[in-house]
């Protein structure tokens, strides 16, 4: 069985994400508490549901302690068990529940939203090495339901991992365990004819791959991937998002993240994401 649990912080688009794979054909439970989750993926396998989506609700220590272990438990059992984290920046948080004018789960009449959201990152941030971790902070609906269905296709078993590149002047992914920094390098923006374009277009992968010091980035940051990728793996890490960030989010990072990938792809199962492009 394909087992897709979702979790994550209130106000960061589980629902949406929900949504995305019941319309994939996923059966879904929305909201179950996590003591019920070893009894119901048990019901659903012997049921014979091939693809199920859970959401699922972790409010105590004791149902965040017990999550790893009920995870390696399903794959033991030979599901293909999964964790999606959500979350987002606080004042993304903040502004989409006041839009909504929803209550969040966790306010009792004497926390504030504030922090009420920051109680809840505290609670959640145990289960942050075995989930793949996205930030919804900056996308849209479309953009983060094309995020689930890309997670979702990925092939089953060993560390995923994904480049994304981002905007410093948009803040850097909260999802991100390693970020490098490449605005030192020549600035495509400053050049009227690529100004328009991004790091995917052929003139500006052009005019950065012909640059010596881009080139040096790139063997820099995929030497040190590379050689660090094995003793992540062995610290049982399911994903490694690596970050990379120039001003806008435009050209360079996007140049650098799509050579990354292609050169780790066909030795790790790779995923590539750029926040600032919105196509």
């Amino acid at each position: 069985m394909q087992l897709i649990l979702i979790t994550g912080l209130s106000g960061s688009g589980k629902s949406v994400a929900l949504n995305v794979l019941e319309d994939a054909g996923f059966y879904y439970v929305d909201n179950l508490p996590a003591p019920l989750l070893a009894q119901t993926v048990e019901f659903l396998a012997a049921a014979g549901h091939p693809r199920v989506a859970v959401s699922v609700e972790l409010r105590d220590a004791a149902a965040l302690a017990a999550l790893p272990r009920s995870i390696a438990d399903f794959r033991a059992q030979g599901h293909d068990a999964r964790l999606l984290f959500l979350e987002a920046k606080d004042d993304t948080l903040i502004k989409r529940f006041s839009e909504t004018r929803r209550r969040h789960p966790l306010s009792d009449g004497k926390l504030t939203l504030t922090e009420c959201i920051r109680r809840e990152r505290d609670l959640l941030a145990g289960i942050a090495d075995i989930a793949h971790h996205m930030d919804t902070s900056d996308l849209g609906p479309n953009t983060l339901r094309n995020w689930v269905k890309d997670f979702v296709g990925l092939p089953r078993s060993g560390l995923t991992l994904l480049f994304e590149s981002f905007g410093f002047k948009h803040g850097v992914p909260l999802n991100a365990d390693l970020v490098f920094d490449v605005r030192c390098l020549p600035n495509p923006n400053y050049d009227p004819r690529l100004q328009p374009l991004t790091g995917r277009d052929a003139p500006v992968i052009g005019f950065l791959a012909a640059d010596p010091a881009t080139a040096k980035m790139l063997q820099d940051i995929g030497r040190f991937v590379a050689d660090w990728l094995p003793e992540f793996d062995r610290d049982n890490r399911s994903y490694l998002t690596v970050a990379i960030g120039c001003t806008g989010g435009q050209h360079r990072s996007v140049y650098l993240v799509e050579a990354l990938a292609a050169r780790f792809r066909g030795g790790a199962q790779v995923l590539v994401r750029h926040r600032e492009l919105k196509a």
